[in-house]
């Protein structure tokens, strides 16, 4: 587990660091950057579905948002506005060196993608069978690590946290996944970003080992929604807890330093009176 916690620090660091895509075709970069988010002609996903999407809106204006979508947000755009609030406040992330000629050719892609009868991009099949308590309960061995991930992927606790895990249990590299499943449009939204995580930290780790449909993604999808039922333990009550242990934690090592050292100091103080105390009878 410390060694997995290591490897997602440091393909954290690596994955901040400048990149590009470049190399990438735009049929690829769809796969790798969008499709966890939208579909093209299969329905809404956490974005809107991109089909005929240059009929709704101008294509430099649908350029400039996949290019720096944070900075058209921030300018106040009434339509970049309405899709965050479609998306229910998730916010699309920028693309480490994407370019205006390469957001061209995406939607060059996507009208190309339009016309067919079904766009390859229509998204992955989605299972619709119930979830069991025993889902439920593997998805949470999975989250914990206390069940390996098949492909050797690492642990959702290395970077997440959600509540009633315990109160030191899980990381802060990542946003806390307690509201996860509303947050990304239920079953089928949560299901297709796990299949093909877009963030350049989640990519970076899932990439080479992507989670089994079945049975990883299924059962991960099926805790997040009963933790979207069942609420456990406030993430601010913990918080509390955390900073009162913290501060319990310090308090006993100042009174360890106190009764290691505080003799040791009286004991040089009292040789130094009595070698004063000596001098001054002599």
């Amino acid at each position: 587990m410390k060694r997995a916690r290591i490897l997602v620090v440091v393909l954290a660091v690596l994955s901040f660091l400048p990149g590009t895509v470049g190399a990438e075709t735009p049929v690829e970069l769809f796969k790798s950057k969008c499709r966890s988010c939208h579909t093209i002609g299969g329905g809404r996903l956490v974005g809107p579905d991109l089909q005929d999407v240059s009929q709704r809106k101008e294509r430099s204006w649908l350029a400039r948002f996949i290019v720096d979508p944070q900075t058209v947000l921030a300018s106040g755009d009434a339509y970049a506005l309405k899709l965050k609030e479609e998306a229910r406040g998730v916010v699309m992330a920028n693309i480490p060196g994407m370019t205006i000629d390469q957001a061209m050719e995406l939607l060059d892609l996507i009208e190309a993608e339009s016309v067919l009868e079904k766009s390859q991009f229509a998204g992955i099949k989605i299972s619709d069978r119930p979830f069991t308590d025993a889902d439920i309960r593997t998805g949470r061995d999975l989250f914990l690590g206390h069940q390996a991930l098949a492909n050797g992927g690492t642990p959702c606790v290395s970077c997440h946290s959600v509540n009633g895990i315990g109160v030191l249990a899980g990381g802060a590299l990542g946003p806390d996944l307690n509201a996860v499943f509303e947050r990304l449009n239920g079953r089928r939204g949560l299901m297709t970003w796990l299949s093909a995580p877009a963030t350049t930290t989640m990519g970076a780790v899932f990439g080479p080992h992507p989670l089994e449909a079945e049975e990883e993604i299924l059962p991960l999808v099926a805790y997040f929604a009963d933790l979207a039922r069942n609420p456990a333990q406030s993430t601010q009550a913990a918080t509390l807890i955390f900073v009162l242990l913290g501060l319990a934690g310090t308090s006993g090592v100042l009174m360890t330093f106190d009764a290691v050292w505080g003799g040791r100091f009286r004991s040089v103080r009292k040789d130094l009176v009595e070698k004063s105390a000596g001098r001054s009878e002599g």
